[in-house]
């Protein structure tokens, strides 16, 4: 045991274990959810929200691995699944054909569109209604300061900061 071991206080454990409880239950109760209403995973909502987003809901399969923050060996498995129900489709990119593009269905646009009303519940339940506005804005807080932890240059800034507000 090392003695420069900074050690967490008692407060601080209990925060830490707190968070590591909501990082384990939470993903687990959406999932859930998504599971029981829409026949989805949280990471094949994740990846077909974010091609909804994406502007003519196509990306290249690199961008939407970043977006995603998954390995392209996963998102591949992920998508090929996703292909296979009518959800997505891939084809090379007009751009550069050595690139794969992922494109968002008609089936698929209408399944998140299907499907985001009951995520949306699940969220609120689960988070947002637990919370007061000022825990909100705390939260917004708490999690900047971790994420500029995780991501100290900034490299996947873009990905979580275009859900901003504007500022005044």
């Amino acid at each position: 045991m090392s003695v420069d071991t900074r050690w967490l206080s008692p407060e601080q454990l209990a925060a830490w274990i707190r968070l590591t409880a909501v990082l384990e239950l939470l993903p687990a109760a959406l999932d859930s959810q998504l599971r029981r209403d829409a026949q989805l995973t949280h990471f094949d909502y994740y990846v077909l929200a974010m091609l909804s987003e994406a502007p003519g809901r196509t990306l290249r399969m690199t961008t939407l691995a970043g977006y995603t923050t998954a390995t392209l060996a996963r998102l591949s498995h992920v998508v090929q699944r996703l292909e296979g129900r009518g959800l997505l489709e891939r084809f090379p990119c007009p751009q550069d054909r050595r690139a794969t593009n992922a494109r968002l269905t008609e089936a698929g646009w209408q399944k998140i569109r299907e499907s985001a009303p009951g995520h949306l519940t699940a969220v609120r339940d689960n988070v947002i209604d637990a919370l007061t506005p000022d825990q909100i804005t705390q939260l917004g807080e708490i999690t900047d300061a971790i994420l500029h932890r995780l991501d100290p240059d900034g490299a996947r800034a873009a990905l979580y900061q275009r859900y901003d507000p504007p500022q005044n």
